[in-house]
Order: C-alpha cells, then structure tokens, then sequence
C-alpha cells in the first residue's frame, strides 16, 4: 500500500509559526513521526509539503494510480480552494482531512473546509499525532 501525505503553506515554518497554536514541533520532527509510523504499518510514503496552490494540485493529480490513499493539510488552502477540492474528487482516492489545530475553534472564515466534500475523514485539533491517526485509519479502510 502506498500513502501520499501532503501538506500546504507555512506547514515548513512548524517550530517557528505562532507555537502558541501549533505547539513547538518542527516540520521535521513532524516528518520524522509520519516516516515512523509508515515505517510501524509497512506502507510506502510519499511526502509532499508546498506553498503553492498549482503545485499541491499537481501532486494530487500525480496519486492518481500510483497511490491507494492521501493525507492532507492544506493548511490555508483549507479555506479558499475550489482547486484543491476539484483535484481530489478527480482522483477519486480515499482521503483524510488532518489539520494540527482546532479550525472550529480559531476565527470565523477557518470553519469553512472547501476540501472537505472530497475527504473521508477529517481529523482536527489532535497536533502531529493527528496524522499517525489518519495513516492508520486509511490502512484499516484499504
């Protein structure tokens, strides 16, 4: 089985971007703890971060038949973009929805999830473990 994880704007600056929501991880580690876990459910891993909405797209697309399942944060793209939501109901893949803070609980235009009607699953608020549990969940439905 193989697994995109795919993460959005600013998802580089972990660590250094607001901690007080985000905590005090570093994309790193949080690369590191998605590797790991791949590595616990014997999945390939392909890991994508970008900060540019064409190119998220284009990865997307690229699942197409090379991948059974995707995780994604599309960070603020979360909230804007049609073209991130058209890309995966093109694909067509199972998919989970994985945001390290709480939207519901940050202002107002953060509740809306345009991705979220081409997702399985969203998994919010649950920090980096967030995304152990979206693999996890993806291995159990594959």
């Amino acid at each position: 089985m193989k697994i995109f994880v795919i993460n959005g704007p600013n998802l580089n600056m972990l660590g250094i971007r607001e901690p007080e929501i985000y905590d005090k991880g570093t994309y790193a580690e949080l690369v590191s703890l998605i590797e790991e876990e791949a590595e616990k459910l014997q999945v390939e891993l392909e890991l994508f971060q970008s900060n540019h909405e064409g190119e998220l797209v284009d990865i997307i697309q690229s699942a197409y038949s090379r991948a059974d399942g995707i995780v994604i944060n599309p960070a603020a793209y979360t909230h804007t973009s049609v073209a991130l939501l058209d890309a995966l109901k093109a694909v067509g893949l199972p998919t989970v929805e994985v945001h390290i803070s709480n939207p519901d609980e940050r202002e107002d235009f953060r509740k809306v999830s345009y991705i979220r009607g081409a997702c399985a699953k969203t998994i919010s608020g649950h920090g980096f473990v967030g995304y152990q549990e979206a693999m996890r969940w993806l291995c159990g439905k594959l």
